[in-house]
């Protein structure tokens, strides 16, 4: 299965939720927003949401600064 990350091909084995896929990442409970084709996805729905081939998936990391 191939699905595009942040504009990038990235493959998956198999059939993977969305919050699978960031702790894969290495995002898994970090604050982030995710955009899954095109549209915004809530936190709380990150485990529930099925990844399918050829997904866009966008995420932005967010940081504090000063």
């Amino acid at each position: 299965m191939q699905i595009q990350l942040n504009g990038h091909p990235h493959p998956l084995e198999g059939e993977m939720m969305l919050g699978d896929l960031l702790e894969s990442i290495g995002f898994g409970g970090k604050p982030v927003v995710v955009e899954l084709d095109e549209q915004a996805v809530f936190p709380r729905d990150y485990p529930s949401i099925r990844i399918d081939d050829g997904a866009r998936i966008e995420i932005v990391t967010l940081a504090a600064g000063g």
